[in-house]
């Protein structure tokens, strides 16, 4: 899912979106149609001969609060530069075609939105006489995105700042899991274990009629279980994992969520809530959890019902789903780029299933079967994954003036680039932290190896920017 955008302390309004006209198919050049791509531009800090930083855009809507608080302000106002947000293709108001058939999504891959990055940069220049540097910026798949512009337009771009970037593709992201399991053993040890045990209720409760009627009232699910097909099963125990999975990788940021009000739902919390044995069982409080995380997303019922997804996701509008879907994929076209790109699909396969076995990356790819057709199936998944990783490199970039930053407890820090490459492509792994941490505004109980980071980031941008 994307990430959030900052909680802004002033009402003053904020820039109008601006329309650039972008290429359908950067790789056909026969091909001359265009579409209209969304940005946001302020040159509130611009020095003239200054700088541009551009915040890249990911698999959601584009926010322009960015242009105000976290990294992007931040070190524009360091170092005089100007300010970009581009939103990807085929998200948010950036729609290249009518609607999301398979035919037409054809174009989105994160091969076109390098290109439209490239292409808008130089726009750019032009449209405004722009001769400083260029920085990118960008977390989660942004973060991935920023660091490939640096290595396929080394020209275009001066250096990148890769937030929380996975740039590992492959099927099954079983260390997704993982690094939650790690994250709440330290907690504490009880805690992964209160939720083992109520998976293991959970799995039972699901083999039988009186079960399901349990399971249909104790989670408050929309419509009554049906646990005859496998599928409603998996849909089930990935969801409610996914209450803790998001509690987690959004550990203790400063996104403002939902307007600040669940700031404080954090990993201690949820564990306090599964280790409190006064207040009920594992699965009763497993329950609760799942109620707080209902009331968080201001929902009266939880639906895990497996067809009901599937077609959420077969909908063609640009209209994203109104419950979470399994693997959090957000949205048809997010989902159709893990299908053929990336992968990444947090399935059960740990060793030793603490969290049981009812989502294997199987139930994944037969998902982007049942929405997209029985061509995408593990045969095209794995060539899209080839083509990724043989373009991009994988663990194996070879890069120069990029930082990698990741979280300790953000479980895509596991797909991601943690060790130094080289002087030039240095890592940042900050302990403690989660998803994104580094891109949101400064707090005063930020932890020191954080405060430390955003530092260190700072300055790395500066020596890019004379470098040039």
């Amino acid at each position: 899912r994307p990430i959030s955008p900052p909680q802004l302390a002033s009402s003053e309004p904020l820039p109008d979106p601006e329309w650039f006209t972008q290429q359908l198919d950067h790789n056909n050049v026969r091909d001359s149609r265009t579409w209209k791509q969304r940005y946001w531009v302020s040159w509130e800090h611009f020095q003239a001969g200054g700088p541009v930083l551009i915040m890249i855009g990911g698999e959601g809507e584009e926010n322009p609060a960015w242009l105000r608080a976290g990294a992007l302000a931040e070190y524009a106002k360091q170092h005089g530069a100007a300010m970009f947000i581009l939103e990807h293709r085929y998200y948010g108001q950036s729609r290249p075609t009518q609607d999301l058939s398979v035919k037409n999504l054809v174009w989105l891959s994160s091969h076109q939105a390098l290109a439209d990055l490239a292409g808008f940069i130089q726009g750019m220049n032009s449209q405004h006489n722009l001769t400083g540097p260029w920085v990118a910026l960008g977390g989660s798949y942004p973060g991935s995105l920023s660091g490939w512009l640096r290595l396929k337009y080394p020209h275009l771009v001066a250096g990148s700042v890769a937030s929380s970037g996975p740039v590992f593709a492959k099927p099954d992201f079983y260390e997704y899991l993982d690094v939650v399991d790690t994250a709440l053993k330290s907690e504490n040890t009880e805690c992964s274990k209160s939720l083992a045990t109520a998976l293991g209720k959970i799995s039972f409760l699901t083999s039988h009629r009186v079960g399901w009627s349990m399971l249909t009232k104790m989670f408050k699910l929309c419509k009554p279980f049906d646990g005859k097909d496998k599928a409603n099963i998996a849909t089930l125990a990935e969801t409610l994992i996914g209450n803790i999975e998001t509690v987690v990788q959004y550990n203790k940021d400063k996104k403002g969520f939902e307007g600040g009000r669940w700031r404080n739902i954090t990993t201690s919390v949820i564990c306090q809530m599964m280790d409190d044995r006064s207040a009920g069982s594992e699965l009763q409080q497993f329950a609760e959890v799942n109620s707080l995380s209902l009331k968080m997303a201001d929902a009266k019922c939880l639906d895990v019902d497996y067809s009901n997804k599937v077609s959420m996701l077969r909908n063609t509008n640009y209209e994203d789903p109104t419950s979470r879907v399994p693997g959090d994929v957000g949205n048809r076209p997010w989902f159709y780029q893990t299908c053929t790109e990336f992968g990444w699909y947090q399935s059960s396969s740990q060793d030793g299933h603490p969290f049981g076995e009812t989502f294997p990356v199987d139930f994944f790819v037969k998902m982007c079967s049942d929405v997209f057709g029985p061509k995408f199936n593990k045969d095209l998944l794995e060539r899209g994954i080839d083509i990724t990783n043989t373009e991009y490199g994988s663990l194996n970039i070879t890069v120069t003036n990029v930082v990698f930053v990741h979280g300790s407890l953000d479980p895509w820090h596991a797909l991601g680039v943690t060790k130094d490459l080289s002087e030039d492509a240095p890592a940042i792994l900050i302990d403690g932290t989660s998803h994104c941490a580094n891109l949101y505004p400064e707090s005063e109980d930020d932890p020191q190896g954080l405060k430390d980071a955003r530092k260190q980031i700072g300055e790395l941008i500066g020596k890019w920017i004379k470098g040039n």
